[in-house]
């Protein structure tokens, strides 16, 4: 998809030197990813105390279950 962008000079420059991407599409893509990726992180971190847990869940009592059936 063909975008038309101003974005600043000394920015992308930076970017390019930093990254060692050849383009500034490239430059532009990979800004997105990290943009969509940190973004996602986020909204993860945001469940951290909504989950419930139950107390008198023994994880040792399953690994003894698990390790006697192999």
């Amino acid at each position: 998809m063909a975008t038309n962008l101003e974005i600043d000079e000394n920015l992308i420059k930076e970017a390019l030197e930093l990254g060692g991407h050849p383009t500034k599409d490239a430059v532009v893509e990979e800004a997105l990813r990290e943009y969509v990726q940190r973004r996602k992180q986020l909204k993860i971190l945001e469940l951290f105390g909504m989950i419930e847990y139950d107390d008198d869940y023994d994880y040792k009592q399953q690994r003894r279950i698990l390790q006697s059936g192999l």
